[in-house]
């Protein structure tokens, strides 16, 4: 009797194991934090002098187990999401890490631009190259390039735009080779690559690669972003919210504790992004005051972030002030007529 009770034990434990320990391929979602941004951005001799905060929001992404997925059926603001619509086709956890990285790059340049265009200040755009984002399998990069490798030059020229560089393959045969100058981790790399086909598309040849313009900004005061471990263009808003408030010296926020989402684009519009809901949990159990969501029109028809922000809002009993915005214009005039706590 009492073998039999250890092995139902044994049996048992190791189903549990099993239920929250194997991963299943797809991802469980769910509401993140907010992260007061005044910490991680640093405009130099800029004002921080401030009541309030503005904050950034995060979903949480785990890789989906047994007990995960039953979890999340059952448990409100967590989301059972498949590969396909977290990862790009042929995109590994590296690549989708990098290719995350990579956007909230570009959304602080952004962000850093049209904050120091409403502040009146000088900045300079710099094109370095393109980034490589994924490498496609059997491609002829193959074993040579790496995702978050800067290609500088390819045959000694050196192509700042993507399409230049796609102009200049185009010309090239299977079997060709190119001399490929490259940068990892701040080390120059020369090597030949054979051209082959694309597996993708076999009747184009190429480098096999998936890549993106590399740009950087220079401003006068300076700015440093720590932002290492945030992936994902989703707080392009509120980084420019946050540098703009250094760099005046009135104070934005006029003491509330505000939040938000949406990306920054180049033309100060504010980009729709996915998990609006969960963030509006999020900011709820952050006592944030404001929450700036995008209200950019779905095409072709859908909610809006906005439309779903504020029936989240609603759901849950918040007493969050709910504010739709298209462009920085939006939030900077909602601050501006904002009356100060």
């Amino acid at each position: 009797m009492k073998n039999k009770r250890l092995f139902i034990f044994v049996i048992v434990m190791a189903l549990v194991v099993f239920l929250s320990s194997y991963r299943l391929d797809a991802y469980i979602t769910k509401p993140g934090g907010a992260y007061e941004l005044s910490p991680l951005v640093e405009v130099a001799g800029g004002d921080k002098d401030d009541q309030g905060s503005l904050s950034l929001m995060t979903v949480s992404m785990l890789t989906a187990t047994p007990a995960l997925y039953v979890w999340a059926k059952i448990q409100d603001g967590y989301k059972f999401l498949p590969p396909e619509q977290v990862r790009s086709p042929h995109e590994s956890d590296e690549e989708y890490n990098v290719r995350q990285l990579k956007l909230m790059s570009d959304s602080q340049v952004n962000a850093l631009q049209i904050a120091f265009e409403q502040a009146d200040l000088p900045y300079e755009i710099n094109n370095n190259g393109v980034f490589v984002l994924n490498v496609l399998t059997g491609g002829a990069a193959d074993g040579i390039l790496s995702p978050g490798d800067r290609v500088l030059e390819v045959d000694g020229n050196n192509f700042t735009e993507m399409q230049e560089l796609i102009d200049y393959l185009s010309e090239k045969e299977d079997g060709e080779t190119v001399e490929v100058l490259y940068e990892r981790k701040e080390r120059e790399i020369s090597t030949d690559i054979k051209l082959a086909p694309l597996p993708t598309n076999p009747e184009r040849v190429g480098l096999g690669i998936s890549f993106v313009e590399d740009k950087s900004i220079e401003t006068t005061p300076k700015v440093d972003i720590d932002s290492d471990t945030i992936g994902g263009p989703s707080a392009g808003l509120m980084f420019t919210l946050e540098i703009l408030n250094q760099l005046v010296d009135d104070d934005i926020t006029k003491g509330y504790n505000i939040a938000g989402t949406g990306t920054m684009e180049s033309d100060g519009s504010v980009g729709r992004i996915g998990g609006i809901d969960q963030k509006i949990m999020a900011a709820d159990s952050a006592d944030i005051d404001i929450f700036f969501a995008p209200s950019e029109p779905v095409e072709g028809g859908g909610d809006s972030n906005y439309a779903v922000a504020v029936e989240t809002a609603e759901k849950i009993g918040t007493t969050m002030e709910i504010v739709p915005v298209e462009t920085i214009e939006d939030a900077m005039s909602f601050l501006e007529e904002l009356q100060p706590q």
